[in-house]
């Protein structure tokens, strides 16, 4: 499913036309991303979950030199599925 196919959605299941139903996807999107940009924990209840967390520094192999070499931390961006999207698995 990409974002047409959300939009598509939203207009046959209420009155919006396909312009404003594009709107309100890009928008909620936008909205999520920059809340994720801001570190801020997403609850969409019954659906799923999105949070920033640390990634540690680790190790690994420089396979052509033979070397160890140290991995970076970061962060990452975790997802957790609600109970109703389990359900459906």
């Amino acid at each position: 499913m990409i974002k047409n196919d959300i939009a598509l959605a939203i207009e046959d299941k209420s009155e919006f036309n396909r312009a404003k139903s594009l709107l309100i996807v890009e928008t909620t999107l936008t909205a999520l991303k920059e809340a994720l940009a801001k570190e801020e924990k997403i609850e969409i209840r019954g659906f799923a979950s999105f949070k920033i967390v640390p990634k540690k520094t680790g190790f690994g192999r420089d396979i052509r030199r033979k070397k160890q070499i140290k991995i970076k931390g970061g962060k990452r961006i975790k997802f957790r599925s609600g109970q109703e999207l389990k359900s459906i698995s």
